[in-house]
């Protein structure tokens, strides 16, 4: 019997929704994720909290130097 390898990506959901999942995840420890309970180990999503900070650019007033060609 072969057993895949295939990585399957990793895909981040706000924690809110995590919450609310809950109850059909299970937290893998190798994975370092969530997936879903019994048949997580091969088929469905690998789900991790989204951690990434939202940083609001502030606007830039100087001169635009993207795409400018110099003579």
């Amino acid at each position: 019997m072969r057993s895949r390898s295939v990585a399957r990506p990793r895909r981040y959901i706000s924690r809110y929704r995590l919450l609310i999942l809950r109850p059909l995840l299970r937290y893998s420890v190798t994975r370092e994720a969530f997936v879903l309970r019994v048949v997580g180990n091969s088929i469905g999503p690998v789900l991790r909290p989204d951690r990434r900070r939202h940083v609001r650019r502030q606007r830039f007033d100087g001169i635009e130097r993207r795409r400018v060609r110099s003579a």
